[in-house]
């Protein structure tokens, strides 16, 4: 069956079990009329603008009317404003929502299926592009990709690699000792984390990731949350180790990211080589001038205690509420240095969280105008996608409205540099869906 045959198929399935605001029309070609764009990375919105969509690319934005191509599908935004898909940089696909027990019990079939419905509900969200931090995410891409399941974008990292006792090392102490060379039996048959204690398996890893498709590569270079082996303050691999590494990928076109916390962790990382770090909530100047010094991005999670922590035991509980702890600090040393920020969720194990993607990009506000939200979310966070060079699953521009780029777009009911709670709201604000020029939701259609 061909693919758009399938998409078809799938599409009258879904309209047949009532969701009939949600459906996806082949990508041919679609006019916005009378829209005012945000473009991803300005302070204001465009006057009115017509802006015409063939196949997956943005072909032409006029202020003059444009036109509508023979069979095109004509959608009139009344002044509403047309914005990019938004980008979560820190997405876990398969484990952000269900539980960490369930998890454990290492049914991926299970988790896969539950990870599609979670992918058909990101998109609704209004997130057309996740980059995911660690898990088996490869087949529910590829499943995405060719039009069987409906989700996001997903530029894939495959399993997070750690170390004996790292963060991602849910192994119980019974499970040791380990043969080095063997995985994991519950993450590493999943490929949700996978040890490498030495720089040849660091080496070994890596490689399997790319060769399974990664766009790049994530490493633990501390501490966690999460995992029940890991206090915070503990740094994972050795300089040696991380330069392995980033040595492997880069002979693959492509980065290391590091979770990292810590002063010691970040300044490791970056002294091997590292692109990326990864949270980094409890840095200090050294750390952030480093950062900035060597131009490596922070990708940042608004990790505050609003009350939708997820059960998990004392001690990791415990470790979290030092993370909530230095949030304000890392939020000053990144405005102070003018640090390279993208945002991400790093949402884990929890349904209800999940739901608040948009809720948790909001509490950027905090700290940031709408406009700066905004833009971390679309255009900035496209320019850290495009570190995976040759790797990147989906050549093309990201993150934008303009002429070439590909047609990731939000139709908004309301102006979310005025209103940013419109985008924790994307049932109501979100009148119109597209990834690749495919309308995934129209609440306009006539």
């Amino acid at each position: 069956m061909k693919p758009l045959r399938r998409r078809s198929l799938l599409v009258a399935l879904g309209l047949l079990s009532g969701c009939a605001a949600v459906w996806a029309q082949a990508p041919g070609a679609t006019l916005l009329q009378n829209v005012r764009i945000y473009d991803g990375r300005s302070a204001s919105l465009t006057d009115a603008r017509h802006v015409l969509v063939r196949g997956e690319i943005i072909e032409r934005i006029s202020a003059a009317p444009i036109a509508a191509p023979a069979g095109a599908t004509v959608v009139d935004g009344q002044g509403r404003t047309l914005m990019p898909g938004l980008i979560d940089n820190h997405w876990h696909t398969m484990f952000a929502a269900p539980p960490l027990g369930l998890i454990l019990q290492g049914d991926l079939g299970y988790l896969t299926l539950l990870a599609a419905a979670e992918a058909r509900a990101t998109l609704m969200r209004g997130f057309t592009t996740v980059r995911d931090l660690g898990g088996p995410s490869f087949a529910l891409k590829r499943a995405i990709d060719e039009g069987l399941v409906t989700g996001p974008r997903i530029y894939p990292s495959g399993a997070m690699i750690t170390i004996t006792g790292g963060h991602g090392d849910f192994r119980a102490p019974h499970e040791l000792p380990r043969q080095i060379g063997v995985p994991p039996p519950i993450g590493g048959a999943l490929n949700a984390s996978q040890l490498a204690d030495s720089p040849d398996e660091v080496r070994l890893r890596v490689r399997e990731q790319l060769l399974l498709g990664a766009s790049q590569i994530k490493l633990t270079a501390g501490g966690g949350v999460a995992s029940p082996h890991s206090p915070l303050d503990a740094s994972t691999f050795t300089e040696e180790e991380l330069r392995a590494a980033v040595q492997a990928a880069g002979n693959w076109g492509t980065y290391v990211g590091v979770h990292a916390y810590t002063p010691q962790a970040i300044q490791r990382a970056i002294a091997a080589g590292v692109k990326v770090i990864d949270h980094g909530h409890l840095m200090d100047e050294d750390s952030a001038r480093l950062i900035a010094e060597k131009g490596v991005w922070l990708s940042f999670q608004p990790f505050v205690d609003d009350g939708f922590a997820p059960q998990m035991p004392p001690s990791s509980m415990a470790r979290l509420r030092q993370i909530f702890a230095g949030t304000e600090a890392a939020v000053a040393l990144a405005k102070k240095y003018k640090l390279k920020l993208a945002w991400g969720t790093d949402v884990l194990f929890s349904a209800a969280n999940a739901t608040r993607q948009g809720a948790l990009l909001l509490q950027m506000n905090q700290w940031f105008t709408p406009a700066e939200v905004l833009a971390m979310a679309t255009g900035t966070n496209a320019e850290l996608l495009a570190l995976s060079g040759p790797r990147n699953p989906y050549p093309g521009k990201l993150g934008v409205v303009e002429e070439g780029a590909l047609a990731d777009l939000l139709l908004v009911d309301g102006n979310p540099l005025d209103d940013l709670k419109l985008i924790a709201d994307p049932q109501r604000s979100f009148v119109l869906i597209m990834k690749g020029g495919v309308i995934y939701k129209n609440l306009l259609a006539r």
